[in-house]
């Protein structure tokens, strides 16, 4: 059906209903737009709901992997967005077919979002290619993200110049000419603004910083949770309330801690070492271990570390008064089995995460006892006080295991200390 048809048909219609003169001109462009409009609706319906489901579900449904990666990002669903634009793009002339440049307008605008649309299906299938390439051997050892990156910087260049030159009825050449004719210019300018540019797109490429996330900057001052993040800048809400402004091409030309792995991982890490005074070690006795056998928590590991041991002993023929040459138990291991076997019963520990007792080499202060696991819980208060309560725990029971916790001398005990030194002079002068 011709444009002077179609126009006639509603003309006659809204003739028959009782319109007249301009008027009826006005409420047919309106019907034709209102139909366009429909149409363009149905086609994208049709598109994503229908085509790309139905191709998901047999995606799904598939035993080969690339399939699913199409799905996973998108590809399909972004293309089906070209629908409606064809809709517009071939009804431009019905619109207003007496006033040429507003079909010219439409179909332009049409173009530019079909060149859109394309790019970024063109986009979803970079990313589909390069999740495919990952999952294979090579990926290891010839990483290809950066050419990705660079790959999908030069589309997205192309796709803005070819837009303009098609909403403009330009030349791409002409374009292309002029940027770089003001290249310098423009840096000059708009520096921070550039810089912050690529930054946001290495940024947003690897998910380095979301709004939300806590991070640590020491060079900026900042520690805490970002709460905005604009074309220059990223602002973070210190612990103490404060705001911090660090610009964006600082995250990825300086070096920053981003938490959000712990906040993902479910636990919280806790390190922290207790100083054992080393002229408290010793081996145990059978009255020292008839006193550690009432700990339930390692009953069962002193019976089986005394067997393993009285079994070493008895097959090198090593007497028991032999404390030299035979093997026996050091109140500090037992020590270090009670911490490990009390943490994996520590309902506020996560169990399938890191969790060791170890010793590290001595030092002044003593030998240091370092307890590593994770908490579960991750919030600031509730971390501080499951690791607050672990260590006072420890803390009380060290003198069961006869240790001592090795601790600088204070005031008051070097005052106590000289007071007793100046007595015992004392007392020797009066005796002279």
């Amino acid at each position: 059906m011709s444009i002077e048809l179609l126009s006639t048909s509603i003309q006659d219609l809204l003739e028959t209903v009782g319109l007249s003169g301009p008027v009826v001109l006005v409420v047919e462009r309106l019907i034709i737009l209102v139909v366009v409009l429909v149409l363009a609706v149905l086609a994208n319906w049709i598109a994503r709901r229908l085509i790309v489901r139905f191709l998901h579900a047999m995606f799904r449904r598939s035993r080969v992997r690339w399939d699913d990666v199409i799905a996973d990002r998108g590809v399909l669903l972004r293309l089906s967005r070209v629908a409606p634009a064809l809709v517009v793009y071939f009804s431009g002339d019905l619109i207003a077919p007496e006033v040429p440049w507003i079909g010219e307008l439409v179909r332009r605008i049409s173009t530019a979002w079909i060149v859109l649309a394309a790019t970024f299906t063109i986009d979803s299938a970079i990313d589909v290619f390069h999740d495919l390439y990952r999952d294979t051997v090579l990926s290891k050892k010839r990483p290809i993200k950066g050419f990705v990156q660079l790959g999908k910087v030069a589309l997205f260049i192309v796709a803005v110049v070819v837009v303009i030159t098609t909403i403009l009825d330009r030349s791409p050449v002409g374009i292309l000419g002029g940027l770089g004719a003001m290249s310098a210019v423009l840096l000059l300018i708009f520096r921070d603004s550039i810089l912050g540019f690529v930054s946001g797109i290495q940024l947003s490429a690897n998910n380095m910083v979301q709004i939300g996330d806590w991070i640590e900057m020491p060079k900026y001052d900042a520690d805490g949770d970002v709460i905005d993040i604009t074309l220059q800048t990223i602002k973070v809400q210190n612990w103490d309330k404060t705001i911090t402004s660090i610009p964006v091409y600082a995250l990825t030309s300086d070096s920053f801690r981003n938490w959000r792995g712990m906040s993902e991982s479910g636990g919280r890490r806790i390190k922290r070492s207790i100083s054992i005074d080393m002229r408290s070690v010793r081996f145990v006795d059978e009255e020292m271990l008839a006193r550690y056998r009432r700990f339930s928590r390692i009953r069962g590991y002193i019976e089986e570390r005394q067997e393993q041991i009285e079994r070493y002993n008895r097959e090198n023929r090593i007497e028991r008064a032999d404390a030299v040459s035979g093997r026996r138990m050091t109140n500090l291991g037992i020590f270090r089995a009670y911490v490990q076997a009390y943490l994996r019963s520590h309902s506020a520990v996560r169990q399938e995460m890191t969790l060791l007792v170890r010793q590290l080499p001595p030092q002044s202060t003593g030998i240091p006892i370092e307890v590593y696991f994770f908490s579960a819980d991750q919030r600031w208060a509730e971390y501080e006080t499951i690791q607050a309560d672990v260590f006072d725990h420890l803390l009380a029971v060290i003198p069961e295991f006869d240790l001592r916790v090795f601790q600088e001398p204070s005031g008051t005990e070097l005052q106590n200390i000289a007071d007793a030194l100046v007595e015992t002079a004392g007392g020797r002068g009066r005796d002279g």
